[in-house]
């Protein structure tokens, strides 16, 4: 399947998930919307991908040295474990996130 058309299909599904009030399944969408572009990013570096899923995917990406250091924090809150209420700070938003990533690494 292309990338867009799979990154796209994920991020649908997180903004459903998300209309359902449940945010939960939202962000495994947006991980896996976020790990679509790692894998394509890596992909057309000529870099092999280290493992099919998207924690390992953005956790490789933001191994790269040249990653712009604007996206580390994106990386980091895609990576990040939810608290013990299975909350994200309230200032992050994945699926948001993992557009602005998509956006910065494959334009267009």
């Amino acid at each position: 399947m292309d990338w867009r058309i799979e990154f796209d299909h994920e991020l649908n599904r997180g903004l459903q998930a998300r209309a359902r009030g449940n945010e939960g399944r939202a962000r495994v969408c947006a991980r896996r919307a976020a790990g679509t572009v790692a894998r394509e990013y890596l992909s057309r570096r000529g870099l092999d991908p280290e493992s099919r899923s998207a924690i390992d995917l953005l956790e490789q990406l933001g191994r790269q040295a040249d990653l712009p250091s604007p996206l580390l924090p994106l990386v980091e809150h895609l990576t990040r474990r939810v608290d013990e209420s299975f909350r994200l700070p309230p200032d992050v938003d994945l699926i948001a996130e993992a557009k602005r990533l998509c956006d910065a690494l494959l334009p267009g």
